[in-house]
């Protein structure tokens, strides 16, 4: 090799490393750049100023606790207790939770020596440990209050609401009503509504005592109360994740369905047309590069909100999706399996029935299974738009902003769901497919 060889290969090296180099320094600085940008563009400084993690960690207790309301209608006088504040969570006539005490003045322990009474002509005293004694008296609309003008966080004040909120509990003060909301851990109520015989009884006495109701034995009883229970609904929640279901089983079998004798018209190898095979493709490419939700939204205000307008959004989206997996499937047919039926003298029906379909079932069933098992969790957040299954039940909690612990049973409910259809569809994939060791 002589000397300008030898240059030439060093100069292509020396050129070659340059590359490698501007390369390794070029993507990291790209992906800095990007990542500096969405940090201004999304306003993630803001976004951390805006946050509150009070609200978050209010939201969060309410998810595993419950509270007792105990209030005063200033108007009337009356006072009434209910957990959550419900009227189904209304204690009866009589009854009131122990912590609360007196008749003429009403005294509420909060624990920890907060203590709030509601006293005559709609006054109302707030014991806070560390703090002057609050004293409130409701006049119409207007609130009269001791309280100074250098609040402490905790505490929100105008001339027509307060606002109070502790460790112990919280208190809403207005010229309508006084509020106070005692928190307890756990989902209160969600056997037994406090109208039932059979709440605060034990299992053991309900399974092996005597009778609790003298109508009705303990068992059949305990269970038509707790499936009949009017806060927690079980019946209805029951029937919503069967609908839940039933719109990813009907929305993905009925797209399967479509989509296999459209996948051979979509195939180069069952399909000579080429005009027929580009129509059906692109058929494809439209229905499935409109997402389900808006489908959903189409079909709503086409056909109305419904169970049967998800499934319909789900059979459209996924229509196409399957379209294109099936007639790639096709195109890849071993043709020996063809060649070896239609040499037993078999019609074109018949090679299509023994040559090509056993070869796509592993596929449609692997790819049928995966989407049933997906689709699951697009019909929850479908439900919510169409007005059916658990995703609506769950928007409608969601909405009142109070009852997060019944957000909390029904994300649990679609967890549970999602799990036990994923169990589901492996071991239908196993049984019908069949595993390997």
């Amino acid at each position: 090799m002589t000397t300008i060889e030898l240059d030439t290969t060093k100069l292509r090296a020396d050129r070659l490393f340059q590359r490698k180099r501007l390369v390794g320094f070029a993507i990291p600085a790209v992906i800095l750049a990007y990542l500096t940008y969405i940090f201004f563009a999304f306003d993630l400084p803001g976004l951390a100023g805006r946050a509150n993690m009070d609200n978050a960690v209010t939201l969060v207790s309410d998810s595993w606790s419950h509270k007792v309301h105990v209030t005063r209608d200033n108007r009337s006088g009356e006072i009434s207790y209910a957990v959550e504040g419900e009227r189904k969570g209304r204690y009866p006539e009589g009854a009131r939770p122990a912590w609360v005490t007196g008749d003429e003045v009403i005294t509420i322990d909060l624990g920890g020596d907060h203590i709030v009474r509601y006293l005559p002509e709609n006054r109302t005293e707030i014991e806070i440990p560390n703090f002057p004694l609050i004293e409130v008296r409701a006049e119409g609309r207007s609130l009269v209050t001791n309280l100074p003008d250098d609040l402490p966080g905790w505490i929100s004040a105008s001339n027509r609401r307060i606002g109070i909120t502790t460790p112990e509990g919280r208190i809403t003060l207005t010229g309508a009503r006084t509020e106070v909301f005692n928190y307890f851990p756990g989902w209160e109520l969600f056997w037994f509504t406090l109208d039932s015989p059979y709440h605060g009884q034990s299992l053991s006495k309900i399974l092996f005592g005597e009778r609790v109701d003298p109508a009705r034995p303990n068992i059949s009883g305990a269970m038509s109360d707790w499936w009949n229970n009017a806060m927690w609904r079980h019946k209805d929640v029951a029937w919503a994740i069967g609908e839940t279901i039933l719109m990813a089983f009907l929305g993905t079998m009925g797209a399967a369905i479509i989509a296999l004798p459209l996948g051979f018209l979509a195939a180069k190898r069952f399909s000579p047309i080429m005009l027929l095979r580009a129509a059906t493709r692109r058929l494809f490419d439209f229905v499935r590069g409109v997402d389900a939700l808006i489908w959903t939204v189409v079909l709503a205000r086409a056909f109305g909100p419904g169970p049967l307008t998800g499934a319909l959004a789900i059979l459209i989206t996924d229509t196409g999706t399957f379209g294109k997996i099936f007639s790639e499937a096709l195109e890849n047919v071993d043709q020996k399996q063809i060649e070896g039926v239609s040499s037993t003298g078999a019609k074109p029906l018949q090679r299509y029935r023994f040559g090509v379909i056993p070869q796509l079932v592993p596929v449609l069933l692997a790819q049928i299974l995966y989407f049933l098992e997906s689709n699951t969790r697009s019909a929850t957040i479908i439900g919510a738009i169409t007005g059916g299954g658990i995703g609506l039940m769950l928007t409608q909690a969601i909405q009142t902003q109070k009852d997060w612990e019944e957000v909390a049973y029904y994300i649990v409910l679609i967890i549970a769901m999602v799990m036990f259809m994923d169990w589901l569809s492996g071991w239908l994939r196993g049984k019908l497919i069949g595993r390997k060791d």
